[in-house]
């Protein structure tokens, strides 16, 4: 399915609870459909949070699955209206991969694989801009604009000192080869690089072309995990939107695509040593 119209991690989180609810209470979803006097596909829709779900629907489905504890009742409410509440993002226009946006934004730990640029949480503010303004055709001024202003809000996770987000990065070598912008903007970046893979909470390991054929060759991906649930989200970026997959044997196989890379790539210690040796390709005032 598509990003646009993946559903939220409160949705998410909101339709599992109501299916608990649901097979807890005996009933299936054709059941509660004619309970209700609503389609199953409503019922499906609302389960796996690709309809956002009012509170007077939790009201009736609590009703319906015999929910006695009033809790319980205000807090699956209070979700479904926080599930339709617009990210602090959407005051910067229409912004593409907003839906990641959000799964980042609620995210605990990400896994993330980039073959060709840093990846956005650990860019300058001068290698974002370069970033934006050469991979974006017929981009306008305001827009760039936008973008980074966002790109350069989302980082405000790591360093978050109440809940900073656990980062692995896995990044090929490819990616401190390419010259963005200028040399001297990606002598800064991989500096700036360098000093972020010394943070506890940020795991920087580099997969360096020696390393030959990896299954990180098909392109970018992203694992993210969550607080409040077991499950993970797989993201794969793409030019306008993205795709999401949740199928726990999608999940596997991407899992099993990362631990291969990390075997492949060199330890923290020896990434931080390559990324120094790397800074010296571009030297200062050149």
């Amino acid at each position: 399915m598509t990003a646009n119209n993946d559903p939220t991690v409160r949705r998410r989180r909101l339709g599992a609870e109501l299916r608990r609810l649901r097979m807890a209470s005996g009933l299936t979803g054709t059941q509660v459909a004619a309970h209700l006097l609503i389609s199953q596909a409503k019922v499906s829709h609302m389960e796996t949070g690709r309809r956002a779900v009012r509170p007077r629907d939790v009201r009736d489905l609590c009703k319906l699955y015999g929910v006695a504890d009033r809790n319980v009742v205000d807090f699956l409410m209070e979700l479904a209206r926080e599930s339709v509440r617009q990210g602090w993002w959407h005051a910067y226009g229409d912004i593409p991969h907003s839906v990641y946006i959000d799964l980042e934004t609620e995210a605990a730990s990400i896994h993330t694989y980039e073959s060709m640029v840093v990846p956005a949480l650990l860019q300058t503010p001068a290698y974002a801009a370069a970033v934006i303004e050469e991979t974006i055709p017929l981009v306008t001024v305001e827009e760039a604009a936008a973008r980074l202003k966002v790109r350069l809000r989302r980082q405000h996770r790591i360093y978050d000192p109440a809940r900073p987000l656990r980062l692995w990065v896995v990044l090929d070598e490819s990616a401190l080869r390419r010259v963005v912008g200028s040399r001297e903007i990606m002598r800064e970046q991989l500096e700036h690089l360098h000093t972020l893979s010394t943070e506890p909470h940020i795991t920087v390991e580099v997969l360096p072309h020696t390393a030959g054929a990896h299954p990180g060759l098909t392109g970018q991906f992203s694992l993210l995990e969550f607080p409040t649930s077991r499950q993970t989200v797989v993201y794969l970026e793409r030019f306008t939107n993205g795709l999401c997959l949740e199928r726990p044997a999608d999940v596997r196989q991407y899992h099993a695509l990362y631990a291969r890379m990390q075997n492949q790539t060199l330890s923290p210690g020896h990434t931080r040593h390559f990324i120094t040796e790397a800074i010296k390709l571009y030297p200062s005032g050149r």
